[in-house]
């Protein structure tokens, strides 16, 4: 199975195909250098206004960055052997067998509908008379 590109390898890429360096980046999408030496180093996560920024930039969807860092994350979440055998420890969520009622297809106590009634509405105000003449 190939290796899945990782945010940071894609940074990279795009900061040698443009010639940019983290200095002359992070003026552009207004993060610090640190930020984005942090990011091409794989120490920082993208986060949604970071993916905002580097689509706004590269001229992609913030989606693109935010499921490559997806993809990153459950990559390095498979590799960890401790959450694996929590996951093998947790079963597969089971529907209940069905009541007779709702087998025999009544309705039951949950599914009845409650119909509302209301009094009709009345203007109370002061009495108008009607003056003869």
């Amino acid at each position: 199975m190939p290796k899945s590109q990782t945010p940071a390898s894609v940074l990279q890429s795009l900061m040698d195909e443009y010639q940019l360096n983290p200095f002359s980046l992070s003026k552009e999408v207004h993060l610090s250098h640190s930020i984005i030496r942090a990011l091409v180093a794989g120490n920082v996560r993208i986060s949604v206004p970071t993916a905002l920024r580097l689509a706004k930039f590269f001229g992609q969807t913030p989606d693109y960055w935010l499921d490559l860092q997806r993809e990153a994350d459950l990559n390095e979440a498979s590799k960890d052997e401790i959450l694996r055998g929590v996951l093998a420890s947790i079963p597969k969520a089971k529907k209940p067998a069905p009541t007779k009622e709702e087998a025999a297809g009544k309705p039951t106590k949950l599914s009845k509908k409650t119909t509302l009634t209301t009094a009709p509405r009345t203007r109370k105000g002061p009495k108008k008379t009607v003056k003869k003449k």
